[in-house]
C-alpha cells in the first residue's frame, strides 16, 4: 500500500479551491451531538430485536454439547458446524433483502416480519421431533438432518439480521446512529447467553441439583423441546407486536425531518452492482485487508486456548458454566465502552485495545501451560477457577473494545441507501476475519504436535491406527512438542508487526470524510 499525496497547487485559484474543499471536509467531520429525544422507544425496539436475534445463535452452539452426550463422534460434530456458516455468507443475499420489498408495508418490515415468523415456526416445528433426531439411548443421532435444520434456522437469523442492521441507519436519528451498534452487543449477548448458557445451566441435572433443587432428580429443570416450544410462540406473539404497532416511517414523529432517510430504491441487479461497486472502493479495500487480518494475531487463544484446559483436567461442564458470571460484564461492557466510540473516532478506541488484547492472550497461553501443575488427582482447585475466569474477563475487556468501536464504526460509514447490503458486507468481513484464522490455527495444532508412545518410542501416534495399537499396548500417547505454544508464539510476533505496519491505514481511514464512503452518488437537486 502506498501513500496518498496531495497533488501540489500551482496558483491562486487552485489555493482558494483548496481552501473551499478543506472547509467542507471540516464541516464533514462536524458530528451531531447525541440527542435521544424521541429515540428512546426504536433504540429499546432495536435492543428486542437483537436479543431475539441471539436466541438461535445461542441455541445452536448448545445443540454440539448435547450431541457430545448423545455419542456423536467428532466427524459429526464436525458436520453440523456447517449449520454456523450462514452469518459469513449472508451477503450472497443481503441485495436481495435490500432491494425487494413491499412499499406500503415498509422496506425493512417487509423481511423482518416474515423472517421472525418462520424463525417461531421452525423452533416450534423442531420441539416435537428435536429429542428423536438427537439420538441417545442406543439411537444414532440424525446428524445430516439436524445440520440442515439448523442451518436453515441460521440462515433466517441471519437474513433478519440483514433487515435490522439497515433498519437501524433510518429508525435512529443520524446523530444517534452510533447506538445501533450498542443495542446489536448488548441484545445479541443478552439472546446469546438464555439460548446458550442458561439453557445448558437449566438443562444440567447436575447444576439443578446442586443450585437450584432441595430435592434431587433425573432431569434437568427443562428440555430442549420446552425450550424451543417457549420461543417459538415468544418469536410468533412479538412478531406480531412489532408488525401492527411500529411504523417503519413514522410521519407524526416531531423529529422525523432528522430522521436519516436517504434510502434509494434499487433492484436486484443495481444492488449486486453497487455491491461490487463497493469492492472496487479503494477505502473499502483497504478496510476490508485490514479486519481479515488483525485476528490471526489472538487466533490461538480464541481456538485453540478453551480446548487445551480440558485436555488438562478441566471439566467441560465447569468451563461452559464459567460464562455465567462473566455475562453481566459482557452486557455492561457495550455500554461503557459505547460512550467512546459513539463520536467521530471510534477507532481510536480499537487501536488501543490490540496491544492489551495481546497481552491477555499471551496470559492466557500461560495459564494453559501451568494448568496441567495445578490440577492434581482430577481435583481443580477453588482459587483456579478464580484465575480462569478474571483472566477471561479481562481480555473479554479488549475483545468487546474493539468489538463495539468496529461496529459503530461501520455504522458511521455505511451508506443508507444501500444500509442493509453495506453493514453486511462488512460485519461479512468481520466474521471470515475471525472464523479462517481459527479454522486453519485449529487445524494446524496436530501438524505441529509430536506426540510419542509411552511404551514403544517408535510409534508417533500419528492416525487412530497407531493410537489404538498403542492403547493395545497399555500404553499412552504422549506429546513432547505442543505445537499450540508455537502457535501462541507466531501470533504475538505476528500482532507486533501488524500494528506497526496498519496503525496509519487505520488512522488514515478514520480522518477520511463520509462522502468518500458512499457507494449510490447523490442527484443533482
Amino acid at each position: 500500500m502506498s501513500a496518498i499525496r496531495r497533488k501540489p497547487t500551482s496558483s491562486n485559484a487552485d489555493q482558494e479551491l483548496l481552501i473551499e474543499e478543506q472547509k467542507k471536509l471540516e464541516k464533514e467531520k462536524e458530528e451531531p451531538i447525541p440527542d435521544l429525544t424521541g429515540d428512546r422507544r426504536n433504540i429499546a425496539i432495536l435492543l428486542f430485536l437483537y436479543v431475539l436475534q441471539g436466541i438461535p445463535i445461542g441455541l445452536i452452539s448448545a445443540i454440539p454439547m448435547l450431541l457430545q452426550n448423545r455419542g456423536a463422534s467428532y466427524k459429526q460434530q464436525a458436520e453440523f458446524s456447517f449449520a454456523y456458516w450462514p452469518f459469513s455468507l449472508k451477503l450472497l443475499w443481503a441485495p436481495i433483502v435490500d432491494s425487494l420489498y413491499i412499499r406500503r408495508f415498509g422496506r425493512r418490515k417487509s423481511w423482518l416480519v416474515p423472517v421472525q415468523y418462520l424463525l417461531g415456526a421452525f423452533m416450534l416445528l423442531l420441539s416435537l421431533n428435536v429429542d428423536r433426531w438427537l439420538g441417545g439411548n442406543g439411537v444414532d443421532p440424525n446428524v445430516p438432518l439436524l445440520t440442515l435444520l439448523f442451518f436453515l434456522l441460521n440462515f433466517l437469523a441471519a437474513t433478519q439480521d440483514i433487515a435490522v442492521d439497515g433498519w437501524a441507519l433510518t429508525m435512529l436519528k443520524r446523530c444517534n446512529v452510533g447506538y445501533a451498534s450498542t443495542c446489536n452487543s448488548i441484545g445479541q449477548t443478552a439472546g446469546y447467553f438464555l439460548g446458550y448458557v442458561v439453557f445448558i445451566a437449566m438443562e444440567s441435572k447436575e447444576f439443578c441439583n446442586t443450585y437450584l433443587r432441595d430435592v434431587p432428580s433425573e432431569e434437568g429443570m427443562i428440555t430442549l423441546p420446552r425450550f424451543l416450544w417457549f420461543w417459538g410462540i415468544t418469536f410468533v406473539v412479538a412478531t406480531t407486536l412489532v408488525a401492527i404497532f411500529k411504523k417503519e416511517n413514522d410521519i407524526e414523529d416531531d423529529h422525523m425531518e432528522a430522521r436519516y432517510t436517504e434510502e434509494h430504491e434499487l433492484n436486484i441487479h443495481q444492488s449486486y452492482k453497487i455491491l461490487w461497486d463497493m469492492v472496487c472502493m479503494r477505502p473499502v479495500q483497504i478496510l476490508a485487508v485490514i479486519l481479515l487480518t488483525v485476528k490471526v494475531s489472538f487466533a490461538a487463544t480464541d481456538a485453540v486456548t478453551s480446548l487445551k484446559l480440558i485436555d488438562a483436567g478441566v471439566p467441560k461442564d465447569k468451563l461452559a458454566l464459567l460464562a455465567i458470571p462473566l455475562i453481566p460484564l459482557q452486557l455492561i461492557l457495550p455500554l461503557a465502552v459505547g460512550r467512546y466510540t459513539n463520536g467521530p473516532r471510534p477507532m481510536d478506541v480499537y487501536l488501543k485495545a490490540i496491544p492489551y488484547r495481546s497481552v491477555m492472550a499471551t496470559v492466557a497461553t500461560g495459564l494453559a501451560y501451568v494448568t496441567p501443575y495445578i490440577i492434581r488427582g482430577g481435583v481443580v482447585p477453588t482459587y483456579y477457577y478464580v484465575l480462569l475466569v478474571t483472566t477471561y474477563a479481562i481480555y473479554q475487556v479488549f475483545l468487546y473494545s474493539m468489538f463495539v468501536a468496529a461496529m459503530a464504526f461501520f455504522a458511521k460509514i455505511s451508506d443508507p441507501a444501500v444500509g442493509g447490503t453495506y453493514m453486511t458486507f462488512l460485519n461479512t468481513l468481520c466474521n471470515l476475519g475471525g472464523n479462517w484464522p481459527n479454522t486453519v490455527l485449529l487445524w494446524l495444532v496436530d501438524v505441529l504436535t509430536w506426540k510419542q508412545c509411552s511404551t514403544d518410542p517408535e510409534n508417533t501416534c500419528l492416525g487412530k491406527g497407531e493410537q489404538q495399537s498403542c492403547e493395545a499396548s497399555e500404553g499412552k500417547c504422549e506429546i513432547t512438542f505442543d505445537g499450540y505454544y508455537l502457535e501462541s508464539g507466531f501470533c504475538v510476533v505476528y500482532g507486533v508487526v501488524w500494528l506497526l505496519v496498519v496503525h496509519k491505514w487505520i488512522v488514515y481511514l478514520q480522518d477520511l470524510p463520509v462522502r468518500s464512503w458512499k457507494v449510490v452518488k447523490q442527484k443533482a437537486r
